[in-house]
């Protein structure tokens, strides 16, 4: 009973998953391609929240502010024409200092607001967006230049340059220019050949490959890595001691402040190379709204595999993403199958996407409330 309890939440999502995927009526080549997309697309910025959960921080919804950092990084990028790896190089160069700059003021706020950071950081997403809104709108273009005039919206005319971003900017020229450093494709003789050796019979259908983007995924295991090492430094052990007790690891000698501000400022830094991971994905960038669900959904899906507000593992991290993703690719066409009507599964995904969290922090109490009469 204790093991099912400490697992309710995985486990409650894996035959979500299971039930979604079979009324899908989805073939597996397509759906295992659509995992392993979004696995490699989102897994980076559901990483960047662990090192604040582990200082005692809770879930940093405030990582949206690491993504538009990366996002005005490929804005810089964009203007001055820069294609191709070397573009998203430079854009993540970029994105550094602007996501050292945010996650210190966060940090600081969030040390004026001890105990309650996790509504904090949801409400400085919101304050921060206005002021990304209001850069983006009305600076650009009148106090920050643009050599690249397509960028900007129309004038009133309709025929120059006015002021103001674009809503949509291209980023073909740098699309997949981190997946497409190490890519395979398995064919379908390849998969039925390596399923064989295993004593496997499988009925594949053809015309399908399947694409790994292996260069994304040996980046992510390599931060996977990190994280681990960091977790074994002196900064990890205080990371640790804060998180279990701030007026203890204080006695010990301790800064707790610079501390907590550290662990921020590498979330958000991570936040911010993970959304430039995201982009080079998807290929274009919406200006105003990219960024908007960042924290919601890497939140979610990292709660999804059995994180806590106060306890989170890469595996967690790892399984959430997998979980989380697998709804949202199935949800949509198992309620068409169900229901008749496509709609019920856009608007199930929806559900998915903002309940998952009330969901999750109602398990994980009624998992706490078991441990406490035990």
């Amino acid at each position: 009973m204790k093991i099912l309890r400490g697992n309710v939440v995985p486990l409650f999502f894996i035959v979500l998953c299971g039930l979604g995927a079979h009324y899908s009526g989805l073939a597996w080549p397509f759906l295992v391609n659509e995992i392993v997309t979004r696995i490699a697309r989102n897994s980076f910025l559901v990483i960047s929240l662990i090192v604040p959960v582990l200082a005692g921080m809770g879930l940093n919804f405030g990582i949206v502010l690491g993504a538009m950092a990366a996002q005005f990084a490929f804005i810089a990028v964009v203007n001055f024409q820069w294609t191709g790896s070397a573009g998203i190089l430079l854009a993540s160069a970029l994105s550094v200092p602007f996501s050292v700059a945010f996650g210190w003021l966060a940090g600081l706020l969030f040390n004026r607001a001890k105990g309650k950071e996790m509504i904090t950081g949801i409400i400085l997403g919101f304050f921060a967006n206005g002021i990304y809104q209001m850069v983006c709108l009305t600076l650009v273009g009148w106090l920050i230049p643009v050599r690249l005039t397509s960028l900007l919206l129309p004038d009133k005319s309709g025929v120059g340059p006015g002021v103001g971003l674009i809503n949509t900017i291209d980023l073909r020229s740098m699309q997949y220019g981190i997946d497409n450093l190490w890519k395979i494709r398995l064919t379908m003789p390849d998969i039925q050949e390596l399923c064989g050796s295993f004593g496997w019979n499988v009925t594949i259908p053809p015309n399908i490959p399947i694409s790994v983007p292996v260069g994304t995924l040996i980046l992510i295991a390599l931060l996977c890595r990190g994280i681990h090492f960091l977790f074994r430094t002196k900064l990890g052990q205080d990371f640790r001691a804060v998180g279990q007790d701030r007026h203890i690891a204080g006695i010990a000698g301790i800064d707790v402040n610079r501390v907590r501000v550290t662990a921020v400022v590498i979330s958000t830094v991570l936040a911010g190379l993970g959304q430039i991971v995201f982009l080079q994905n998807m290929g274009n960038l919406q200006t105003y709204g990219s960024h908007v669900q960042v924290g919601t959904f890497a939140v979610a899906s990292l709660l999804i595999g059995g994180a806590t507000v106060t306890r989170a593992t890469v595996g967690q991290a790892l399984l959430g993403t997998l979980l989380f993703h697998t709804l949202f690719v199935v949800s949509p066409q198992a309620g068409k199958n169900l229901m008749g009507n496509v709609q019920v599964g856009e608007y199930f995904r929806v559900f998915v996407s903002y309940g998952v969290i009330g969901v999750a922090l109602a398990l994980h109490a009624w998992r706490r409330r078991g441990e406490t009469e035990e």
